[in-house]
């Protein structure tokens, strides 16, 4: 898109003006060239490469700030079942809803070719499709890019030759799986500097466009535009965004349980006193934490702490991509056994397509026990009854809860939504471990992020389900000026 010069001269015009006034110094006029002179032809692939290394020298010389997203959805299987957000992508921007997964690295969304793709969705929300060809910023990656042929490439990566494209084929744990190419385009989002300076910011990131999808992803009833792979992998988004200096190496959650869902997620730190960490599992794919034991109102019980153990695909990772959780069949017959005898007093235990159950005529909390799981580094993670039961309905005039946890037999303990809603959950890569704090996630947060000497600037406080773009601008200091001084310069420079 061609930019008029004469309105950014008129606006470059008015900020000197207002600088005048803010920090009383007469206005100095300095003369402007072009990046290429008027009769020099430039090719388009030209100004490409030329946006890119300059986009990169940017992001390399940006402070890390706090990117804030929306979360809608919530953990309840008979609903949603799922937390998503949006993403902005390509030029123009468009919006697209994705799901909050930790358990899986990239961002994926469905392409426009995909023809067996849902085409409507139960959530209520419209399905979107990438074109890259509509966006003047896309770019495919192609098999001769180190991704596709250096230590970054991934069983799932693969080179088409006779396509040149770089594409790749996941399957997840329920079955599913979508097949595609990477393109590489333009991420809109909203950063926080500081207390209240809010910054429109854009980043050029790799990621999937889902030609095929398969399994559970075809389904329409809980369809999204694809898949936020929150993962620690190279390709994951956090770690293209930290990797530049753009955005901390940490990044927190809040998924409200209750309700109609909701939460926070911001690439950040979120800051609470009462958060307990425990180290992760070193050179794990996913986020592996040591589970050393369960116990039941106070009781440990007893579990060989080698069904925990990670090796050999075996392990307890944190996966917000999943919404019940799943015990390791060692660990899921002692826990059942636990809970019905402390139930049983005051509930009636019953089988309900296969799960164990029980009716309640009264409150969970007057019922049911607490629970601790128990990780490496003295951290606990305490579980009231509504975060390892679910409520299924009413036989008469009494509630049907179930076992929300699944039993595995062999494999990986997953904590999914289930566990993690109602809960401040950080995942600090830089230090490798992860954080947890039981929260009210309907009320807002504190958050920081880190620079390069472990400094903390505090970013202010974000609230459930709330856009930083929602918020405003309390006062301009001489520092934004400055920067949107550079923006200026740097959009005059380009035309």
């Amino acid at each position: 898109m061609r930019v008029s010069k004469v309105p950014i001269l008129a606006s470059f015009a008015a900020l000197l003006s207002l600088s005048v006034v803010y920090c009383g110094f007469p206005a100095t006029f300095l003369s402007l060239e072009r990046a290429f002179p008027p009769s020099h032809r430039v090719e388009l692939d030209q100004l490409l490469a030329r946006d890119r290394v300059r986009h990169a020298r940017l992001l390399q010389n940006v402070a890390g700030g706090v990117v804030d997203f929306s979360v809608e959805g919530t953990s309840d299987p008979y609903l949603v079942g799922l937390y998503f957000t949006k993403v902005k992508l390509g030029s123009p921007p468009k919006e697209f809803n994705v799901q909050i997964d930790t358990g899986s690295d990239i961002l994926w969304i469905t392409c426009n070719s995909c023809s067996d793709c849902p085409q409507s969705s139960g959530l209520g929300i419209p399905l979107n499709f990438y074109d890259s060809l509509s966006s003047s910023t896309a770019g495919l990656i192609p098999c001769t890019d180190p991704m596709c042929t250096s230590s970054v490439q991934t069983s799932s990566t693969e080179c088409s030759p006779q396509s040149n494209q770089c594409s790749y084929t996941f399957q997840y744990g329920d079955g599913s799986g979508t097949t595609g190419y990477y393109v590489s385009d333009a991420l809109y989002f909203d950063m926080i500097l500081g207390q209240s300076y809010i910054t429109n910011s854009s980043a050029f990131v790799v990621f999937g466009c889902s030609t095929y999808q398969s399994g559970d992803l075809t389904k329409t009833d809980k369809a999204v535009d694809g898949i936020f792979g929150f993962g620690q992998g190279s390709l994951s988004v956090i770690s293209q965004l930290s990797s530049r200096g753009m955005t901390p190496r940490v990044f927190s959650h809040c998924l409200k349980g209750d309700g109609n869902g909701g939460g926070i997620l911001v690439l950040g730190e979120i800051l609470e006193p009462s958060i307990v960490y425990s180290p992760l599992v070193p050179s794990q794919p996913h986020y592996n934490l040591n589970l050393q034991s369960i116990t039941v109102n106070g009781q440990t019980l007893p579990i060989d702490p080698a069904a925990f153990t990670t090796s050999n695909g075996r392990g307890t990772i944190v996966d917000s991509g999943t919404t019940l959780s799943y015990l390791v069949e060692e660990a899921y017959d002692p826990f059942i056994n636990a809970i019905t005898s402390a139930a049983s007093r005051t509930a009636t235990p019953t089988i309900s397509k296969g799960n164990q159950c029980y009716l309640v005529s009264t409150s969970l909390a007057d019922v049911f026990p607490s629970v601790s799981l128990n990780f490496a580094g003295g951290a606990s993670m305490v579980l009231k009854p509504e975060e390892y039961l679910m409520h299924t309905g009413f036989i008469e005039s009494a509630a049907l809860w179930c076992i929300g946890f699944q039993k595995v037999q062999g494999g990986v303990t997953i904590l999914g939504d289930l566990v993690l809603k109602d809960k401040i959950f950080v995942y600090d890569l830089a230090r490798q471990r992860i954080g947890w704090a039981n929260y009210d996630c309907s009320m807002s947060v504190n958050v920081s992020v880190t620079s390069g000497k472990d400094e903390y600037i505090n970013a202010g406080q974000l609230g459930k389900s709330s856009s930083s773009g929602d918020m405003l601008f309390k006062h301009l200091t001489s520092g934004t000026l400055i920067f949107l001084m550079h923006i200026l310069w740097s959009s005059l420079a380009r035309i």
